[in-house]
């Protein structure tokens, strides 16, 4: 599939589920574990399997009053065919054409904006590299130009990513 109808495909679909993932209940979502500064959590959304790995930040920088939670989420819908999809709860609203970078290192990746969530244009990639990172850093500006840098520890990432990847029945590889 070209990544124009992919990016489509996702925006339709991801932000309700990537919604819906993390305010699953612990009494509709299976528990698969605490690795450091990461969870795995494994859910059926009627009768599709939901696995993915959550973190919050060790940090947040920026000028603002107020902001909702943030988090990030690797997330598998084997029914859906998407494998490994990053996206982050941003606690606030984008700009329509907000630039959002996620870096680990010197490396940096490019995150495009719906609402109040981003998704990675290159997932695989910057699964990979997370698997490597110590921590990842992504900078975005809100919808009323407040510029924001979360900070994510990536320890325990991979433990949490392949219990997720496991609880799915998907490869742990990206």
């Amino acid at each position: 599939m070209e990544i124009t109808k992919q990016i489509r495909l996702m925006t339709a679909l991801l932000p309700a589920l990537v919604l819906a993932q993390f305010a699953a209940t612990a009494a509709s979502a299976d528990f698969l574990g605490k690795f450091q500064d990461w969870e795995a959590h494994a859910r059926t959304d009627g009768s599709a399997k939901v696995c993915y790995a959550a973190s919050v930040p060790s940090k947040s920088e920026g000028k603002y009053t107020r902001r909702g939670d943030v988090f990030l989420l690797v997330s598998h819908r084997p029914g859906d065919k998407m494998f490994g999809f990053v996206s982050l709860e941003a606690g606030y609203t984008y700009g329509k054409d907000s630039k959002i970078a996620a870096k680990i290192g010197s490396a940096s990746f490019p995150m495009f904006p719906d609402g109040g969530l981003a998704f990675a244009y290159d997932d695989a990639t910057l699964v990979k590299a997370m698997i490597r990172g110590q921590d990842l850093v992504i900078e975005g500006e809100s919808s009323r130009g407040t510029k924001t840098i979360d900070t994510f520890s990536l320890s325990g990432f991979t433990a949490a990513y392949k219990a997720a990847s496991k609880a799915c029945g998907v490869s742990g590889e990206p």
